[in-house]
């Protein structure tokens, strides 16, 4: 008796093991459909200030993977002409096909990728729902490849919100000598007391200080020419005319200055990763820039010829980064380029003429 049972107990279990295998087949193999995106606003959105605690609200339809999974759906935005090489997922979910932003939450997205912030432009973005599958313990069904959603198109323009961050005065001879001038600062963008900034040094033997708040109430120079840095110190002096990089810690009371003058290089350039394309310094903008032939390929920006001091993007989202990576060039062609190092987050921008 007892041996019937056992007999009978196997066929049971050989039986469910059976199914499970052939359920796990079925999902393996489904076919689901694509998932379409709504996007609030239609083809073009103005985001608002006085809309700021507005909610967005993003629909999609489902992807149709069957009830033995669980999609997890994530919605992501690139700028047009990326190809969501470095997406921003935006949020994900899991038992609804809808997701909400505030207004404020996806212009906060937005305004970093802007080449000048305080005057913002039309960007022209696209959003995409990425979808995935988990089995019913949650785990990430590796077999099954992602499905994305067709790719809407949407041209946004942010508002501008400033960033504050530390500053520290530069005032010096070449500016009349005024620590209220907001145009010649540096910035501490981690707010840990090491600020970081490019000034243009337009004359030899220029004289220079460092002021906390727009008075000489707080100042700093160099008595010695040391590089330690002493409350009411002598004036720092840059011997050449030029561009120089500023770095100060007044945590540790040191300081730096480097003269720069910046080229384009990489695998898209004529010079390749051999030879720098110079770029010119334009005073009246602030920026530096270069027209060029370059092809499909990479660039970055390196200082004085050398790789002791180079940027890249990290990213692919306009910002630079000491050292990041390359900078993709998406077509062949004739391009201006220009390199913005006179506010706290570095730009770069790529118009093909």
């Amino acid at each position: 008796m007892k041996k019937i049972t056992i007999f009978i107990l196997t066929i049971g279990l050989f039986s469910l093991l059976s199914c499970k295998k052939d359920e796990t087949k079925a999902i393996l193999n489904s076919s689901p459909g694509t998932p379409s995106l709504t996007v609030p606003g239609g083809a073009t959105v103005v985001l608002q200030k006085t809309d700021s605690a507005q909610m967005l609200k993003f629909t999609w339809t489902a992807t149709g993977y069957g009830a033995m999974v669980i999609p997890t759906y994530t919605l992501q935005m690139d700028k047009q002409g990326n190809n969501f090489a470095d997406p921003s997922a935006l949020g994900s979910v899991n038992t609804v096909r809808e997701f909400s932003i505030m207004n404020y939450e996806l212009n906060g997205k937005l305004l970093p990728l802007l080449f000048e912030p305080k005057n913002p432009e039309p960007l022209a973005m696209e959003f995409r729902i990425k979808t995935v599958v988990k089995d019913n313990n949650g785990v990430t069904l590796d077999s099954i490849k992602p499905v994305y959603s067709a790719v809407v198109k949407q041209t946004i323009t942010p508002y501008y919100v400033p960033i504050i961050y530390p500053l520290l005065g530069v005032p010096g001879n070449y500016q009349g000598w005024h620590p209220e001038d907001s145009t010649t600062t540096i910035a501490s963008v981690k707010s840990n007391g090491k600020y970081e900034g490019y000034i243009n040094f337009p004359d030899p033997n220029t004289e220079f200080k460092f002021t906390q708040g727009p008075s000489w109430d707080n100042n700093w120079g160099d008595t010695g020419a040391n590089g330690t840095l002493e409350p009411g110190g002598d004036n720092i002096v840059a011997a050449e005319a030029g561009y120089y990089k500023l770095n100060v810690d007044l945590v540790g009371l040191t300081y730096t200055k480097l003269k720069t003058t910046w080229g384009v290089i990489g695998s898209a350039t004529p010079g390749g990763w051999d030879n720098d394309t110079p770029m010119t310094y334009d005073a009246a903008n602030k920026v530096w820039t270069v027209t060029l032939e370059l092809t499909a390929a990479d660039i970055k920006f390196r200082a004085n010829g050398a790789w002791d001091l180079n940027y890249g993007d990290d990213g692919a989202n306009g910002s630079l980064e000491a050292g990041g990576a390359n900078i993709a060039v998406p077509s062949a062609g004739n391009y201006t380029v220009t390199l913005n190092l006179s506010n706290p987050i570095y730009k770069y921008k790529l118009e093909k003429n």
